[in-house]
């Protein structure tokens, strides 16, 4: 088991990508705290790992709010005695549309989710690591930090900052031993899916998309569970500062 006596905080894992990484995770033998705003969801992640043999808790967590975030780390100390691993997953987005069409609550609401929260996160993660020899961080940003497009253009800044403030954030800690990563998934079919495209998700748009990844596919969960598994991983030792593009060649 590649993640045997580790313990992952992951946000937004009651569904997505990050059910994906959780289930992963607690498959390779991760203590879980399955941290999601969606407490059916949440708990259905974490009593289907549990009922797979695993070990898991679910904390509703708003990823915004700096007390949510540190009962996040009580909850893991508390069930587990420690933490080693966060994943900074939990993330939202505007309806794919001209800029100017979002209103003021939704950009001030997705730089909260996707920004914010790694500021949160880092506060009270970042001495817990420190008092104890170091841990990890991976933060999901996306390809459209690195490819962006129209439409998406707020939602493409938070992903930006993402990639950024992580690799300042690797470089800052790395003499306290924590490293700092990030995965960019390309488009995938979780729930927002409609929003990223701006249009119904029907075989017709889908494929418009599809033709701009040239493995031809979207990304699934276990795509970006398995870049997190191994950034997660002593095999990612010496791995800081990174963006790993889980594309199929999207930004080729």
């Amino acid at each position: 088991m590649r993640l045997k006596g580790k313990t992952a905080i992951i946000t937004g894992a009651g569904s997505g990508f990050g059910e994906g990484i959780a289930i992963t995770f607690a498959r390779e033998g991760a203590n879980v705290v399955v941290a999601d705003i969606n407490e059916v969801g949440g708990q259905r992640v974490a009593d289907a790992i549990r009922d797979a043999g695993g070990q898991a808790v679910f904390a509703r967590a708003d990823v915004s709010r700096s007390d949510d975030v540190a009962g996040l780390l009580q909850t893991a100390l508390s069930a587990f005695g420690g933490l080693t691993t966060v994943v900074n997953n939990a993330g939202t987005t505007h309806r794919n549309r001209p800029m100017l069409e979002v209103d003021e609550d939704e950009f001030d609401r997705i730089y909260a989710v996707n920004v914010k929260s790694i500021y949160l996160t880092a506060k009270h993660m970042v001495p817990h690591f420190r008092a104890h020899g170091g841990g990890a961080f991976i933060n999901i940003a996306s390809t459209a930090a690195i490819r962006p497009r129209p439409g998406l253009t707020w939602y493409n800044g938070t992903k930006g900052a993402v990639v950024t403030t992580s690799k300042s954030m690797a470089a800052e800690l790395g003499p306290d031993n924590i490293r700092v990563n990030c995965v960019n998934p390309v488009i995938g079919a979780t729930g927002l899916l409609a929003d990223f495209m701006g249009m119904p998700d029907t075989p017709e748009n889908r494929k418009r998309f599809l033709g701009t990844i040239p493995l031809g596919r979207f990304s699934t969960p276990q795509d970006i569970a398995n870049a997190c598994l191994y950034l997660a991983s002593d095999e990612a030792g010496f791995i800081t500062g990174t963006c790993l593009e889980v594309d199929g060649g999207r930004c080729v």
